[in-house]
């Protein structure tokens, strides 16, 4: 049944073909039949190698319209800037405590926030933080004194984005309970903000593909210029 699902929702589909973004919303959500709310991806191919330190891409984009989805957040604070985050709605926050919780394996959140002054204790977290892209890190906001707005951005649809090591960068990015012109905004400003991320080092095309796709759906192309920002 699920090979029969997967042939029918890939009807009509030109894989050779780069839709516009409207287009290519639709179909997405046209073709999002699971019994679950899908979350709609985004792949980007970019024209960078990130073995080479003046070609890596990363970021944080806060979404217009948020992710759809609930994000828990972790946060290494002391004293007031531990009950800041609390206020802010942060979901584990403490220092040495939850480092032993993250060296014995529980790392029950989505997002790691710290405040500066905690930095050298969570950097003996690199290698189990790092791996799973949670390491705090001041180019994507999540080491800083403000870590209630920190908190609060994360809870609104902040997203993180990385290069992997073949130049793609995978995002979630809605739902397919999203309107379609909600869907639209987020992925305009996604591609708009990995587009102001270009390192230094990158050459010719940045953007080279743009695909979007529900959880359980197929991959449609899009013409990068639909999806850039006005």
């Amino acid at each position: 049944m699920a090979g029969k699902r997967i042939k029918n929702a890939r009807e009509g589909i030109d894989r050779n073909k780069r839709y516009d973004l409207g287009d290519a919303v639709a179909m997405v959500k046209d073709r999002g039949g699971a019994k679950f709310d899908e979350t709609v991806e985004i792949a980007m191919n970019l024209s960078v190698d990130t073995r080479h330190s003046d070609q890596m891409v990363r970021g944080v984009i806060n979404l217009p319209n948020g992710t759809g989805r609930s994000v828990r957040v972790a946060v290494f604070a002391k004293d007031a800037k531990a009950e800041e985050a609390k206020a802010a709605g942060a979901d584990i926050v403490g220092a040495d405590d939850l480092m032993k919780d993250i060296q014995d394996g529980k790392i029950d959140f989505d997002r790691c926030i710290a405040t500066p002054d905690m930095m050298p204790l969570v950097g003996r977290l690199g290698k189990v933080l790092g791996p799973r892209n949670l390491m705090p890190n001041p180019k994507t906001g999540t080491v800083t004194p403000d870590v209630g707005e920190a908190v609060k951005s994360a809870k609104g649809g902040a997203v993180d984005f990385r290069a992997e090591k073949a130049g793609i960068i995978h995002a979630g990015i809605g739902k397919v309970s999203f309107d379609a012109k909600a869907l639209e905004e987020n992925i305009r400003a996604f591609v708009g903000a990995v587009s102001r991320a270009r390192p230094s080092g990158a050459k010719g095309t940045f953007i080279e593909r743009v695909t979007i796709s529900s959880s359980m759906g197929p991959g449609i192309k899009i013409d990068p210029a639909s999806a850039m920002e006005a």
